[in-house]
Order: C-alpha cells, then sequence, then structure tokens
C-alpha cells in the first residue's frame, strides 16, 4: 500500500520505495487489550491466554486476513518473545446472500433479531444451516430456498421424524420405558453394524471438530440419526410386535441408544433440540466422553419431547426473500426528505401489481370492523392482537403495527378487514383475517376506516 512514509512503516524490500506497511503494526494488540480488559473485569489472569505454554492460540477469520494473521501479527508476536504463536488459523471464504454480496447498509442481510422474531424457536435451525454450507474450502451462497429444504428434509424428515417413532413406539410397547438390553447372542450382523458405527462416531465427529472442519463434522453426527432411521424403517418393529415380541424389544432398545448419543454428538450443532433430546431420554448429564452403546439406562422412562422442528413453507420463503434490501432502498429514498410528496416522480412507490379480474375482486370479503379489544403479543415487537366486531361474529386477528400504535390507541377504532383471508398462526395465535393499513412516505401507517356512522358487518365494495 502507498502511503506518506510519515504515516507508516517503510518496508524493507528493495524496490518498494514509497510502500509502508500500517494498521496491521498496532491493531493486532487490541485483540491481547481486549483480553487484558475483560480479565480485570473478571478478576482473572489474562497471561494464560497469550503466553501460557499449555495454551493453543487459534485464530478464527476470512480469507481477506490471510497474511495478516499468518504472517504479520506472528512476526510481532515472535519478536516479542513472550507471546504464543498461533497454533492454527482457520481461515473461511465468503458467503453470499441470494446471489449476491451481503451488505448490511443496503440491508442485503438476514438481521438475528428480526429472524429470531419470526422464527422464535430457529435459533438451531440457523445454525445448522450455516455450519451446513461454510465455506471452508471456497465461497458459498445463503439462500431462503435452501434453509427450507435443509430444515424440511434434513432436521424434520430425518432426526425430528426418527426421534419422534423412537418415542411413540416406546410408549405404545413398553409404557414409554426403554427395553432391556438384549444379549449379546440375540444381535444379527445389521444390530452389531449399527453398534459399530455408534462406537466410532464420537472420536469421529470429535476429530474433525478439533481440526475445525465442523461442516464434515455436522454430517457426520446427523449420518447417526440417518443410520438409526434407516434401521427403524427397515427393522419394521410395528410388523413384529405381535410375533416377535424379543426381536422389537432389541430394535427399540438399540434405537434409543441412537437417540441418546444424538443428544451427545449433535450438543455443538443444534444445543438447543439437543437438551430437549437429551432431558426426554434422560441422559442431561451426560457428556461427550460419555457417548456409548449403552447409554441410555433400560427401564429409563421417556419424557415428554415437542415437535423438534416445524417445516418451512413456501410462503414463508417468499415473505423472507421480500424483506431484503427494504430498509436500504426507504433509506435511499428518505434523501431526498424535501421533496413534495403530491409529487409522485419524487416518491418511491411500489409498482402497481398484475392486473386482475372483476371476477377476482369479488373473491375478496372486505367489511367494516370494529375493535373491541387490543393486547401486545408476548415476545414479539411488532405484533398487535385484537379483538374484532366484524358484524357477523368477533374474531381474533393479529396485525404487525406494534411499533406503530400502542395498544389503547387502537381499542375503539373502526377498521376494514378482509374476512375471508385463511386463517393461519402467528406466535401461537390463529389470526382469522387481516386489517388493511396504508404506508406513508415517512415510513408509517395509517389505518384504512370508513367514514362515521358506519355499522360493523357493512360489505366494502
Amino acid at each position: 500500500m502507498t502511503r506518506d512514509l510519515d504515516w507508516g512503516v517503510p518496508v524493507p524490500v528493495e524496490g518498494a520505495d514509497g510502500k509502508v506497511l500500517y494498521v496491521w503494526l498496532d491493531a493486532p494488540l487490541g485483540y491481547i487489550t481486549a483480553t487484558r480488559n475483560w480479565a480485570a473485569k473478571k478478576g482473572v489472569d489474562w497471561t494464560p491466554y497469550w503466553q501460557g505454554r499449555d495454551t493453543q492460540l487459534v485464530h478464527f477469520i476470512g480469507k481477506d486476513n490471510i497474511v495478516f494473521h499468518c504472517i504479520i501479527f506472528p512476526i510481532l508476536l515472535k519478536e516479542h518473545g513472550d507471546y504464543l504463536l498461533p497454533h492454527n488459523v482457520p481461515a473461511n471464504e465468503f458467503m453470499n446472500l441470494e446471489g449476491d454480496k451481503i451488505s448490511t447498509s443496503r440491508n442485503w442481510a438476514v438481521w438475528v433479531t428480526e429472524y429470531l422474531e419470526d422464527f422464535p424457536e430457529g435459533s438451531d435451525a440457523m445454525r445448522y444451516v450455516l455450519t451446513a454450507i461454510m465455506p471452508e474450502q471456497k465461497d458459498s451462497e445463503f439462500t431462503w430456498s435452501d434453509f427450507r429444504d435443509k430444515v424440511n428434509n434434513e432436521l424434520a424428515d430425518v432426526l425430528g421424524n426418527f426421534v419422534n417413532r423412537v418415542l411413540v413406539l416406546t410408549r405404545k410397547y413398553y409404557d414409554g420405558a426403554v427395553p432391556a438390553a438384549p444379549a449379546d447372542d440375540a444381535l444379527d450382523a445389521t444390530d452389531r453394524a449399527l453398534l459399530e458405527t455408534l462406537a466410532a462416531a464420537p472420536a469421529k465427529v470429535g476429530d474433525l471438530i478439533a481440526r475445525h472442519r465442523y461442516k464434515e463434522a455436522q454430517l457426520e453426527a446427523m449420518n447417526v440419526a440417518r443410520l438409526g432411521n434407516k434401521y427403524l424403517t427397515e427393522q419394521e418393529p410395528w410388523k413384529l410386535q405381535k410375533t416377535d415380541p424379543t426381536r422389537t424389544a432389541t430394535i427399540m432398545h438399540l434405537t434409543c441408544q441412537v437417540v441418546g448419543n444424538c443428544a451427545v454428538l449433535l450438543e455443538p450443532f443444534l444445543p438447543q433440540t439437543a437438551a430437549k433430546i437429551a432431558a426426554s431420554f434422560g441422559v442431561s448429564e451426560a457428556r461427550w466422553k460419555d457417548a456409548r452403546t449403552d447409554l441410555v439406562s433400560a427401564g429409563t422412562v421417556l419424557g415428554d419431547l415437542p415437535i423438534l422442528f416445524t417445516k418451512i413453507d413456501d410462503d414463508t420463503v417468499a415473505a423472507q426473500v421480500a424483506k431484503l434490501g427494504q430498509k436500504g432502498d426507504a433509506a435511499s429514498a428518505g434523501g431526498a426528505s424535501a421533496s413534495d410528496p403530491s409529487d409522485n416522480s419524487t416518491r418511491d412507490l411500489m409498482p402497481a401489481k398484475d392486473e386482475i379480474t372483476f371476477d377476482d375482486f369479488t373473491k375478496l370479503d372486505l367489511r367494516v370492523g370494529t375493535v373491541l379489544e387490543c393486547e401486545k403479543v408476548p415476545k414479539a415487537d411488532k405484533l398487535l392482537k385484537l379483538t374484532v366486531d366484524t358484524g357477523l361474529d368477533t374474531r381474533t386477528v393479529v396485525s404487525g403495527i406494534a411499533e406503530h400504535f400502542a395498544p389503547e390507541d387502537v381499542v375503539g377504532r373502526q377498521v376494514t378487514l378482509l374476512i375471508n383471508l385463511a386463517p393461519r398462526k402467528l406466535r401461537g395465535i390463529e389470526s382469522q383475517g387481516m386489517v388493511l393499513m396504508a404506508g406513508t412516505d415517512d415510513g408509517g401507517l395509517r389505518f384504512v376506516t370508513p367514514e362515521e356512522g358506519v355499522a360493523p358487518g357493512n360489505v366494502i365494495s
């Protein structure tokens, strides 16, 4: 980099006149300073983290910082003499989003807070998908359609389905208690192959984690669930229970062991899900070293377990894709704040939608409604729960207007309500319609209200 020589350190290489080293001669010291500040607040010694001979210093970085972390920073540490050199520098490539580079300024990003509002129980699903597509060797891309497919086809159909089937069958055949372990001579070749794979899995997955090959490690951990699912499907204990209950007990005991081990092996990748499985199968105290083929004790009464993963539909994918770039577009449009709102040439209006027929319009049942009650939806910053008198009935509508209206400001209002919209659950509440709103140039919302004196239930046409 060419800079004023007074601003950096000249590069001591022949032919490098006018080039200097800058920033990275002092910026890495911030890592050490941050550790010292943290240690001071915690009342602990900072030196083992940077100078302890039993410590392994690992730098997790992006590929654009390889030179700094593998050459310049280590030179500074070695020159000082008292600091550890990096033991390993796992460097990832870049991850793109829906065919474009991630950009927070353009809102071409998935924001954690917004994601968790839309998917309150979805932290494990996102961890899983991001690990599955980690750009360890080459650039990768996150798409919402791929997110849907991995959640539906892998988490729900493989892991969730397998665990649920084992739980249901154990309850059906043994009142929820894990059957006794089979005698060694009762095991067939398929059983032994299952147990051999299960016994080898902790070391195999652990080795990949230790070598920072997280994508492969997660795949191998999920392969244990796949193996258990395949084994259960092929063995068909539901067909054997009446004719060969002993064989059925063997199958169910072994599949319970697979599920228990999944709780241990998947904990680094799906911590919340693993904790739920572990609690249900009585292995909450188990750690990595405890994983083994007899992890789940015979006689353990299995606990309740909710549906682990809810499937993602196409409408959800479309809604998430539609969010991308919206804030950035609004910010750009807001730059000309002195423009006349009535002048459409200076406003960033949504383009007209595709033409529809009169018959299409008549399918919409728009009615005047009166809001009787309104309250915030717990743990949802954007949602209000409205109780609306439609003239025909009293129904619940969930509306994303909490950032614009307080509940007390909504009670008593007349609204325009689409009453024949298919019900949809939002945060566990069934919403039975949609309140029509109009957006304003400043990003606000306004109710689309009829004139005074119109009774609830009157049709808008």
